[in-house]
């Protein structure tokens, strides 16, 4: 097939959302393997694996959609994200995340106590601090006395691609090179830039993908269109209530009667 998408689809990159759920879905030892590098630590077998998994405390309640969401065998449960765009509410949005992990562990019966460790982890390939810190790793601490820890298990943390090459294991500056488009030059990149290309082969992933950037567009297209009805019922607004042109003028342009108009400007009046 030739046409935009596809050339776009096999331009992705492991930084771009889709593929980076696609392949962490789909592999959970990788998933393993990169949260080892990130944190430092040894990690039992990924037992969980959920992409992009959904979580809506009330049918009528503002859900949340993780990424890559996964829990190993010691009970400690991840979220992984991709942020390839700097955003001034992303401390709020870990925030968010993590209450909402918490409370999908007690909406299923579970106690305080049995609420598991838990990480939120963006891997940002902007610099969310703007202090140039590769690793910024935030646990809850006593402002009083800063060597007292909470002791909630619960961790946040944020990767900086941008962030300078000190103080970090050569698995983690190899991760942070290969997120900046760099040669993949270690076990875990290697992998990564491996399953990227198996990726692009993925018929089904391709037509998938094809179809959200279809979706997406249709939408951008239906909100330029709604954007351009706001903007004409605004300016014609203004033009009347300047006494510019006439309320029946106003009217046939917003394609309604006077009395409807009226009606309009009385509920705009009241909000």
């Amino acid at each position: 097939m030739d046409n935009g998408y596809v050339t776009q689809y096999d331009k992705l990159k492991f930084t771009d959302d889709f593929i980076f759920c696609k392949i962490l879905e789909s592999n959970p030892d990788l998933c393993k393997e990169l949260l080892e590098v990130i944190l430092g630590v040894k990690i039992r077998e990924v037992k969980f694996v959920s992409k992009q998994r959904e979580i809506r405390l009330k049918s009528n309640a503002k859900g949340v959609r993780f990424d890559v969401y996964l829990e190993d065998a010691e009970n400690t449960v991840f979220n992984l994200e991709m942020q390839t765009t700097l955003k001034k509410e992303l401390p709020k949005r870990s925030r968010y995340y993590q209450g909402m992990m918490d409370m999908d562990l007690i909406q299923k019966g579970a106690k305080y106590a049995e609420l598991k460790k838990s990480y939120v982890i963006f891997i940002c390939t902007a610099d969310p601090f703007h202090l140039n810190v590769p690793i910024y790793h935030f646990e809850n601490l006593c402002m009083e006395n800063k060597d007292l820890l909470l002791g909630d298990e619960a961790s946040k943390v944020f990767i900086n691609s941008k962030g300078v090459r000190e103080n970090i294991s050569a698995d983690m500056k190899a991760f942070l090179d290969f997120l900046e488009d760099r040669e993949a030059d270690s076990h875990l990149t290697k992998r990564l830039q491996k399953e990227v290309e198996n990726a692009r082969q993925q018929e089904e992933w391709r037509h998938e993908y094809m179809t959200l950037e279809e979706k997406y567009e249709e939408y951008l297209e239906e909100g330029r269109e709604i954007g351009k009805e706001i903007g004409k019922e605004e300016t014609v607004l203004s033009f009347l209530n300047k006494g510019l042109i006439t309320i029946e003028a106003a009217a046939e342009e917003l394609g309604i009667t006077p009395e409807e108009l009226q009606e309009k400007m009385k509920l705009k009046k009241n909000t």
